[in-house]
């Protein structure tokens, strides 16, 4: 996808409330527990989600009346739910996979930078994004956002603060309760579906005018910044841009982001979809993320020198990307499903190469100035759970800076020719993740062995359902 993009609409300014001090009036955030009780009583906003991402980077948690939220009341989960499938399944444990005897309570810790309002509900609503802790009061490392703050450590370690900037597709699709049955795209405004081959057009987008009105206004109610939105290649697929920043700050954009587009879309009655692939011989649905380094001290950009050239650290973070990814594949194609996407001639990178504006190439290095200088990795699916995804790809990236990774040449014809450079399923990536050292050391083995352990169990459930490529070919021909 282009690097930068012409937006197809102009913010709109947030609406001041007059009772709000002016340090309040943001529509997101807030920086301590005097100021969420002003901002919550000057919205006379009576119910609050703390919610936080699972495994999966689905919104977990507990709602409360606000008086409860600013009580100091203490908030918990069991931590059995960082060891169920995505169809709700505790998976079998093995020699690594352990359940704890106790199931003992984790405990939430709202982040009230994140506090925002839920504006598609009708009573006043707000939420905000919490931490995992266990009793003592420490971070609980195997949890999504713990886990993307602890690989942001390793680089503040160095002085470096990674920027990134995530690209995320997805589908409309007409409403379906049938799971046998496949998806659809939905009708728009004229009446018809639309059809496939739609890139960049604005009829495309047109279609569904109103649903993408809502969406940014859903997104200014909470103070999401989109950048630009696009109709994709596949039929009624839209992408949207985010603005480059803070890794935390954009994983938990893009969480909020999916909640957004899903309650957007099924407000006009048709589902929003982050599947990587819902639909059979359309494309996929990525995740891209822009990558970069910089200095905290000067601000400088650590993939470009002081004459403008590349430097080392650029070239080590591009090895360290094509030596890790490949092994951290299952963190940024989670299911099943996602290996259906990293097919041949299906708009997907399916190598470990990468190149100058290749689009065919895993790691794509867009056309910039110097201080912009950056690496999108291109493997991500939109399915992905955004902190893990994160964490994945900038963990193998200073992996390889610690490690001084060479990269190999770049690729200035097409990549996507010959054999498939990556695992081909689910299984197969679990196993390299496991089996990668210096995964353990930065990700750490809770993590891994809970990851592995989860994903294993979804694959056992995929497997006890037939489909009807077997009862087609299968059924009388065997």
């Amino acid at each position: 996808m282009p690097a930068k993009k012409t937006p197809l609409k102009a913010s709109k300014p947030v609406s001041k409330v007059a009772t709000v001090p002016s340090s309040l009036r943001s529509a997101r955030g807030v920086a301590n527990w005097k100021e969420a009780a002003q901002w919550l009583r000057a919205r006379g906003i009576e119910d609050i989600e703390c919610i936080t991402p699972d495994l999966a980077g689905v919104p977990r948690g507990k709602m409360m009346p606000t008086s409860k939220f600013t009580s100091n009341t203490s908030l918990a989960l069991p931590s059995a739910i960082y060891r169920h499938t995505i169809s709700g399944e505790y998976p079998e444990e093995t020699e690594n996979f352990r359940y704890e005897p106790r199931d003992s309570d984790l405990k939430l810790v709202p982040d009230l930078s994140t506090l925002s309002v839920v504006p598609w509900e009708t009573d006043p609503t707000a939420q905000v994004i919490c931490d995992i802790v266990n009793s003592e009061g420490q971070a609980v490392s195997y949890t999504p956002r713990n886990l993307l703050k602890q690989i942001m450590n390793l680089y503040k370690e160095r002085g470096w603060k990674a920027v990134v900037a995530p690209e995320i597709e997805f589908y409309l699709v007409a409403k379906n309760d049938d799971p046998d049955y496949p998806l659809h795209p939905p009708k728009g405004r004229s009446g018809r579906s639309i059809l496939g081959g739609q890139g960049y057009s604005i009829a495309g987008i047109n279609e569904f005018d109103e649903l993408i009105d809502d969406i940014y206004h859903f997104s200014e109610k909470q103070g999401l910044e989109i950048d630009t939105l696009i109709h994709e290649e596949g039929p009624a697929q839209l992408e949207i841009n985010l603005r480059h920043g803070d890794p935390i700050e954009l994983a938990d954009q893009v969480f909020m982001f999916k909640r957004t587009i899903r309650e957007a879309a099924l407000k006009h009655g048709i589902y929003a979809t982050f599947m990587a692939k819902p639909m059979q011989s359309q494309a996929g649905s990525a995740m891209h993320i822009h990558q970069s380094v910089v200095n905290i001290e000067t601000g400088k950009n650590v993939f470009t020198n002081p004459d403008g050239s590349p430097s080392p650290e650029f070239f080590h973070f591009i090895g360290g990307m094509q030596r890790y990814v490949p092994n951290a594949l299952a963190m940024l194609a989670p299911y099943v499903n996602s290996y259906r996407r990293l097919a041949p001639n299906m708009s997907c990178p399916v190598n470990n190469a990468w190149g100058y504006d290749n689009r065919t190439t895993a790691f794509r290095v867009p056309v910039s100035d110097p201080q912009a200088r950056r690496v999108e990795n291109r493997l991500p699916s939109s399915d992905a759970n955004p902190y893990l995804a994160l964490a994945a790809s900038l963990a193998s990236g200073l992996l390889g800076i610690m490690k001084k990774v060479e990269p190999t040449a770049p690729t200035e014809d097409s990549a996507n020719e010959g054999s498939i450079d990556l695992p081909r399923g689910l299984l197969e990536a679990i196993a390299l993740l496991e089996g990668e050292p210096a995964f353990h050391e930065v990700l750490g083995k809770d993590f891994i062995d809970i990851y592995a352990g989860v994903k294993r169990g979804e694959f056992e459930t995929f497997m006890q359902v037939i489909s009807p490529w077997e009862r087609e070919f299968l059924l009388l021909n065997v």
